[in-house]
């Protein structure tokens, strides 16, 4: 079975779903194989030698109520980080004027909330405006949100509204005990249905098996439509959350998700978003070979370190790569 998944094209126009046997068998395949079978699937749907720049910008930081075990930002963990007002438009405006002066396309607004009040979504809202006039694709990862307010963004020119699922529906529980797995997929179902682009994919390296992984992506895959935009997260352990200390993932082991989340979702942006860093140029350049074509760009993503502009530049040069020209929606 193995071979034939390797030798067979690239779907075409694919309607049924992802069974996680498949699935599994993806991530089943010899290496070789698997990263040729996503290169096909790649440069059927994407220029291959492009990557779309986005910037990531906390605009509420600390003191968050859920108790993901992964986040800094949780105020039951005991990380030093504080709980900070929301930005005023005028910071945001300012940061986001410089993302696009480095080249990125997209600018992404995160807050560290349970979900929005109607005061947050007002504050919000007048975000978007001004970055959207600046340009710039809009997405903004406020938490789960309740009857109306994803239309209220959608109002305001929200591009893209990031929610993560995590891991697998069974692994979750492993994670988080504050909201459950069918919360976050009410919350994609709001943003879909007020016509917002969604953003949503998973973190890897908290202990989940390799089942799990295969299981968060036939659970993205067979979202309908699947996520326009999904960002692959490599835990970054930080002092003070509960998976601190995990054992880490494999690096090859995350270029197979990339690979199994390019080859299962062809026309999705497959982002290279949190653990970066620790990756290294050469795991980050398998990634790109692997179907990755977006990264966040910026000196710092949410709390943690991401690579310097000056030295992603340098890897798009060594590599031949070049930043995507305005938005993919």
């Amino acid at each position: 079975m193995a071979a034939s998944l390797a030798e067979s094209p690239a779907d075409q126009g694919r309607t049924s779903p992802w069974s996680l046997e498949q699935v599994e068998a993806l991530f089943a395949l010899p290496f070789n194989d698997l990263l040729y079978r996503a290169q096909q699937v790649h440069r059927t749907h994407h220029d291959p030698n492009a990557v779309q720049l986005s910037t990531l910008l906390s605009i509420k930081t600390g003191g968050c109520p859920e108790d993901c075990g992964y986040c800094p930002q949780s105020k039951r963990h005991g990380t030093g980080i504080s709980d900070e007002e929301t930005l005023p438009l005028e910071t945001v405006v300012e940061a986001a004027a410089k993302a696009k002066a480095s080249g990125a396309t997209r600018f992404c607004m995160g807050a560290a909330w349970r979900g929005p009040k109607q005061r947050d979504i007002d504050q919000v809202s007048a975000m978007v405006r001004a970055v959207s006039a600046l340009g710039l694709e809009t997405c903004v990862t406020l938490g789960m949100l309740k009857e109306g307010q994803a239309e209220q963004l959608k109002a305001a020119g929200l591009d893209y509204y990031n929610h993560n699922l995590d891991t697998s529906p069974e692994f979750y529980g492993n994670i988080i005990s504050t909201r459950d797995y069918q919360d976050r997929l009410d919350t994609l179902d709001r943003v879909r249905d007020a016509g917002i682009h969604v953003c949503s994919g998973g973190i890897v390296g908290m202990g989940e098996s390799r089942r799990d992984r295969a299981a968060l992506i036939a659970q993205l895959a067979n979202l309908d439509p699947y996520p326009e935009s999904v960002p692959v997260n490599s835990l970054v352990q930080v002092e003070g959350t509960p998976l601190h200390g995990a054992a880490v993932l494999d690096p090859l082991e995350f270029v197979r998700t990339i690979a199994v989340a390019r080859i299962t979702m062809p026309e999705a942006m497959v982002r290279l978003s949190a653990g970066r860093q620790e990756l290294g140029d050469a795991v980050q350049a398998l990634c790109f070979l692997a179907g990755a074509n977006s990264i966040f760009y910026g000196e710092k993503l949410l709390t943690t370190g991401n690579p310097e502009v000056e030295r992603d530049q340098a890897l798009f040069e060594r590599l031949g790569l070049k930043p995507m020209d305005g938005g993919h929606a």
